[in-house]
């Protein structure tokens, strides 16, 4: 019943949130049926290249939440978020890989291709139960929220912030590359894991699978954003607030500054893990390159567009980001990345509240306005 009022009060009171979550449900809605329904000579039909490519941009939007969750409300940059999503989509392909059988170029029953190629003789221990849906989803959460765990434990109980922190978990992340790039770790190598065929039995190369993962990645979308913003209203993220805002008068306050970072360090990681693992299955690839320091930088950047500490602006950055890469990556590629560096820099100097900033700043403003004029003038 609590959790249910503060949906409803949230959608009474907040017409960002309730502009945000009807938007999403009516993706969810024309979205698929552009794509099933309406013949492909239509000017309203959606190409199933579109419905991949916008699942991926939302699942992109719930990892910058994960982000903005730890960034925008309790002050921790994190460079190494890339490592959380990539932990998820790799649990996620080693179920897919499962599913293969004796479908893949080798016909093994039990092994993948490329354990085949490099003359793997079983199946090592860590790939066991991932042939079960329910177990990869679970390792999905377990394995980015255990590293979360380890790390935060360990860099939080040292007292490592600012810069520092930001450093170390570039490491982190940068080190999985260079671990997971290792043909002997059993992940793929280099070429990762792809060549998936089938979801729970529905064919990945079908277009209503592809449909259904879609409205999946909106579901899953509106309830990270749900559960986030309940946390950050909550007693629990008013204090993380407080962390972000004046860590040592927190502290001096009675309050165990590290919990709190270590909780929302952990819950954050399981998000970004979540997001990785509804990635997978649409994009038909995971592999080493989704640990690349880039991508957690490029994560850093979706989050300052839309604007840090609001949630809704983190969607919208990576959406919009992700779709000027999309633009750029094919009318322009060689200018992609000074366009990257050239937008975090316009940001960061001319719009330090991102895009959510100028909104509510126009709202204010227009408030204002409508608050100085007499009746009569604002039904005019």
């Amino acid at each position: 019943m609590e959790n249910r009022s503060f949906v409803m009060n949230l959608l009474a009171n907040d017409n960002a949130a309730r502009w945000f979550l009807s938007t999403l449900f009516m993706l969810g809605i024309v979205v698929p049926f552009c794509n099933l329904m309406v013949p492909q000579d239509s000017i309203f039909h959606v190409s199933s290249y579109t419905v991949t490519l916008l699942g991926k941009y939302l699942s992109y939007a719930l990892l910058a939440i994960a982000l903005d969750l730890v960034w925008g409300y309790c002050g921790i940059l994190s460079l190494g978020h890339a490592a959380f999503f990539a932990l998820g989509g790799y649990a996620m392909g080693m179920y897919l890989m499962r599913q293969i059988g004796d479908r893949g170029v080798y016909g093994n029953p039990d092994l993948p291709d490329f354990m085949v190629f490099l003359n793997w003789d079983t199946l090592p221990w860590y790939w066991q139960g991932f042939d079960m849906f329910w177990f990869a989803m679970l390792m999905a959460l377990l394995v980015p929220a255990a590293l979360a765990y380890v790390f935060g434990w360990l860099a939080f109980r040292s007292r490592v912030t600012g810069v520092y922190l930001s450093i170390i978990t570039q490491a982190l992340t940068f080190a999985l590359l260079l671990a997971f790039f290792r043909n002997e770790m059993g992940f793929g190598g280099n070429n990762g894991l792809t060549d998936f065929k089938e979801i729970l039995g529905f064919s990945l190369q079908s277009d209503t699978t592809r449909a259904g993962l879609f409205v999946f990645t909106v579901i899953f979308l509106a309830l990270g954003y749900l559960v986030s913003r309940y946390v950050v209203s909550s007693k629990m993220g008013r204090v993380v607030v407080a962390i972000r805002d004046a860590e040592d008068r927190t502290r001096f306050v009675g309050y165990k500054v590290e919990s709190f970072k270590l909780w929302i360090w952990v819950f954050s990681a399981m998000l970004a893990g979540i997001a990785g693992a509804l990635y997978t299955p649409q994009v038909g690839i995971i592999n080493p390159g989704e640990f690349s320091p880039l991508n957690s930088i490029e994560l850093v950047v979706w989050v300052a567009v839309g604007g840090r500490g609001t949630l809704i602006g983190a969607v919208i950055g990576a959406v919009v980001v992700n779709f000027a890469k999309t633009f750029f990556t094919a009318a322009a590629p060689e200018v992609w990345l000074f366009f990257l560096g050239g937008l975090f820099i316009f940001v960061t100097i001319f719009m330090p509240n991102g895009i959510m900033g100028l909104v509510k700043g126009f709202s204010e403003k227009r408030a204002a306005r409508l608050a100085r004029q007499s009746p009569s003038e604002v039904r005019s």
